[in-house]
Formats: structure tokens, C-alpha cells, sequence
């Protein structure tokens, strides 16, 4: 869809979406919170898959790591995993209204909170039920505004 990325949009939204991950938020809707990096790796791999793929991914899932103070490699394999998944549909995104996308970002960053809470379990968190999904369903919400966001920006500085 887009020809040429703007690099200073790439960079500076990653950063952005890592300071988001780690912003204060209210504790009450803490849990609601998107999953901001996650819907960067999305975007990123979904609309420039030759310049953004599965080893940057995983670079910024390891920041990630490190920012939370999570064990080395938890967000890092999450986000290899979503880059993974949306390299492999690419194609047929593209061709997704904004809905069917939304979709999509709900399952695969649903499937990238599955296995980070998978990993957090068997090392030894005590959290239990579903609630782990919330940022998912909040990060499909914003997907809309956050690509024509993305996608104006990119337009103009590219």
C-alpha cells in the first residue's frame, strides 16, 4: 500500500509506542491498556514487510523487556511471533477492510498475550482468568485511528 516509509515516523513511533508501554496509567484501567508496541510491529510489518520483519520485531520486544523488567526474551519471541504471523498474511491484509483488520489485530495480538502470559505462568505468576486478553480488544479499538494516523503521516514525510 505504501511505496516509501518515512524512516523518522518509523523510529520515532517505535519510540513512542515503547514510552506508551511504560506510561502511568490509571491502575483502575491498567488492565485495558493497549498493547502499543505490538500494534507498531503490526503496522509496521504489515505496511513495509521489506523493511520492518521478524529481527527488528524481536529487537523491540527485547526493549520492551528490558523497559518492564520482564525476563529477557518474553515480549521479544511475542513480537518475533506477531511479525511472523502478519508476514504470512500480508498479502491477503491488504486486502481486508478496516473491520476484517481489526479482527485480525485482536488475533494475533491476542495470540501474542496468550503466549506472554503462557511464559509469565510457567515461571511462576499467580494471575488466573482471561483478563489478560483486555489489551487486545482495546489495541483492535485503536487500530483504526492509529493506521490513518500512521498512514497520513507517512504519506506526508515519505
Amino acid at each position: 500500500m505504501l511505496s516509501v516509509i518515512s524512516y523518522p515516523v518509523f523510529a520515532l513511533s517505535v519510540l513512542v509506542s515503547l514510552v506508551l508501554s511504560i506510561s502511568l496509567f490509571p491502575v483502575d484501567w491498567f488492565e485495558f491498556r493497549p498493547e502499543w508496541l505490538g500494534l507498531m510491529v503490526f503496522y509496521w510489518t504489515f505496511r513495509a514487510p521489506a523493511q520492518f520483519g521478524i529481527v527488528l520485531a524481536w529487537c523491540a520486544g527485547l526493549l520492551l523487556d528490558v523497559l518492564e523488567s520482564t525476563p529477557l526474551g518474553v515480549n521479544a519471541m511475542a513480537m518475533a511471533l506477531v511479525a511472523f504471523l502478519v508476514l504470512t498474511v500480508h498479502q491477503r491484509l491488504r486486502m481486508f477492510p478496516i473491520p476484517q483488520q481489526c479482527l485480525m489485530v485482536f488475533l494475533l495480538l491476542g495470540i501474542n498475550q496468550m503466549l506472554v502470559h503462557f511464559i509469565k505462568q510457567v515461571l511462576g505468576a499467580d494471575s488466573t482468568g482471561f483478563s489478560y486478553l483486555w489489551p487486545a480488544l482495546t489495541s483492535a479499538l485503536v487500530w483504526p485511528p492509529l493506521c490513518i494516523l500512521l498512514d497520513n503521516l507517512n504519506r506526508k514525510l515519505g
